[in-house]
């Protein structure tokens, strides 16, 4: 089995597995023979304006804060694993995975992301609504950059 073969392994199972998990990853290492996957979330960063993290009055992006204690953040975003193009469907003239307004599960396709000719799924890591695509289809992405926001379910 070649390299690329190897990886593109490794990056499957590192699928299964996280989606397997009950809890928040910070951190995966994967061998394979010569093949190693390696990959590390950063800790929550401070707010930023691209990524709201306290509770809201509306699901728009810059609302203001609210005083209702018990209400949930308004949203967490699906971020890029790696630096590539963003593609909102499979493949071109296919309905995009997912859509403003769509509910997605753990685990579930929301896009992909190409790198050297490689196609990796990316997936969101909790339930929620689709708030807003923040990424246009075909455009360049980097590594840990808001792709989708979603609105806790």
């Amino acid at each position: 089995m070649g390299d690329e073969e190897a990886l593109a392994g490794l990056r499957r199972q590192a699928h299964h597995l996280i989606a397997e998990l009950a809890g928040p990853v910070r951190r995966i290492r994967l061998r394979s023979g010569p093949a190693v996957l390696e990959v590390e979330w950063h800790p929550e960063e401070p707010a930023r304006a691209d990524t709201p993290s306290g509770p809201a009055d509306s699901a728009a992006p810059g609302a203001g804060r609210s005083t209702a204690p018990d209400r949930p953040p308004v949203a967490a975003a699906v971020r890029a694993p790696l630096v590539g193009t963003f593609y909102r469907a499979p493949e071109p003239g296919a309905k995009p995975f997912v859509a403003v307004g769509d509910l997605v599960r753990p685990g579930q396709p929301v896009a992909i992301v190409e790198a050297m000719k490689l196609m990796n799924e990316v997936t969101a890591d909790r339930a929620g609504r689709v708030v807003a695509i923040l990424v246009e289809d075909g455009h360049p992405v980097e590594y840990d950059q808001p792709l989708v926001e979603l609105d806790p379910a």
